[in-house]
């Protein structure tokens, strides 16, 4: 028998080290990722393509396609950085499966952290079967959310559309909404799930009849709330429109706050004199805001010309410039936001009211204010509706448009 060359021993070494190195790179296609909660396993959906020495990952959260800042292999390890809200992924790629943990940095900076696991090809949610339901899931609900020390409730809406057993819908709330969830009916219960890259989602029930029992859920891994809802296809929230309201005296808000070259910014600089102002109560941090940013941005860009005008004041977690300036302009360059975004304040509501005292309170993130050409605001709308609300949010745009039209008409 021959022994064989040094030359081939060399390519068979070289062919096993590429070969080994190929496995490590994660596939093109959908995963399925779990990270555990307190109240059980939350799933989520994400997609991956390679694009030259880096990757784009998106989050799947039902009709809700989220990318992630452009992912990266180091050493053996997918890293999904999650910039804007502090967040990142890291992962060990072993052929069709990832081992790891998503971590995240809280508002008072320390850490969250919990286990994430994916395996590749797996495009479904709470499960792969395709049985029928024991029940059928209403399309709206009076909801009541109750504290864990039974203390609080929040009332809110819940919306959902079912086909076969596969659920996706949303919770309504005075102070936004619960953004895109998708889950399963399995026999007689509901599961639903959401991971946006900073909330981690994980909601259940039991369907009974008209009536959703014994709901739980959970969030931030450890949180839990109690909930329960009544089938009623006329539920609804208070009018977000009389939540935040001006205090007696006055008309019109004042503020002087700078944006990120470090010049002072106020409502009455000649940019924003005699024209309607939309301003947005907002931060980086916040993924209702971000969903209101979508829908800004390009609007602004389109009727900025009718003589309008948008201004953010961004809460973040914390008004160090190195600290917020950076997440501001992340924030601009990723919804192509072209009106100014102010440093405003911290995100705690108690503190952020502090910084316009003209204001009831702030409520919640976001708020819009609409300002006349006089300098009047006429009105304050509490939360924000996303795309994942359905025809709550195609009403938001056509109030939206329809209020700015009529002030620029005046």
């Amino acid at each position: 028998m021959k022994t064989p060359s040094k030359l081939l021993l060399l390519s068979l070494l070289i062919f096993s080290l590429s070969a080994c190195k190929t496995s490590t790179e994660p596939k093109n296609g959908k995963w399925r990722a779990v990270i555990p909660t307190k109240g059980g396993e939350l799933p989520f959906n994400f997609d991956i393509q390679k694009e030259g020495n880096a990757y784009a990952v998106t989050i799947l959260n039902g009709e809700e396609k989220l990318k992630m800042d452009k992912s990266f292999m180091k050493n053996d390890s997918l890293h999904i950085p999650i910039e804007l809200f502090d967040a990142e992924i890291i992962a060990k790629v072993d052929g069709e499966k990832m081992n790891g943990y998503w971590k995240k940095m809280r508002s008072d900076f320390s850490f969250l952290q919990g286990d994430f696991t994916a395996e590749f090809g797996k495009i479904y949610r709470f499960t792969d079967k395709t049985d029928k339901p024991e029940t059928l899931l209403a399309s709206k609900y009076k909801v009541l959310f109750r504290s864990e020390d039974k203390k609080d409730s929040t009332v809110s809406v819940g919306l959902f559309s079912s086909k076969g057993n596969e659920v996706s819908g949303t919770f309504l709330t005075t102070t936004g909404d619960y953004r895109y969830l998708s889950g399963n009916i399995i026999g007689d219960s509901l599961k639903l799930s959401c991971f946006d890259g900073t909330h981690l989602f994980l909601f259940k029930a039991r369907i009974d009849g008209g009536k959703l029992m014994g709901g739980s859920f959970w969030s931030s891994l450890n949180s839990f709330e109690s909930w329960e809802g009544v089938k009623d296809d006329n539920a609804k929230l208070p009018d977000e429109k009389e939540l935040t309201y001006l205090k007696d005296g006055y008309k019109t808000i004042d503020f002087t706050f700078l944006n990120e070259q470090g010049k002072k910014i106020s409502l009455t600089d000649e940019r924003y004199k005699g024209k309607v102002v939309v301003v947005q109560i907002m931060g980086s941090w916040c993924p209702n805001c971000m969903d209101e940013s979508k829908f800004l941005a390009p609007w602004y860009a389109k009727n900025k010309q009718k003589g309008v005008e948008v201004i953010g004041l961004a809460y973040e977690k914390s008004t160090e410039p190195a600290f917020a300036y950076p997440k501001i302009k992340l924030l601009k360059e990723r919804f192509g936001i072209d009106y100014e975004v102010l440093l405003a304040g911290t995100n705690d509501k108690v503190e952020a009211s502090k910084t316009l005292p003209m204001l009831n309170h702030v409520l919640g993130f976001p708020t819009t204010i609409f300002i006349d050409k006089k300098g009047q605001v006429r009105e304050i709308h509490t939360g924000f509706s996303g795309p994942g609300t359905g025809q709550y949010y195609d009403d938001f745009v056509s109030d939206f448009n329809r209020l700015v039209d009529k002030l620029a008409a005046e």
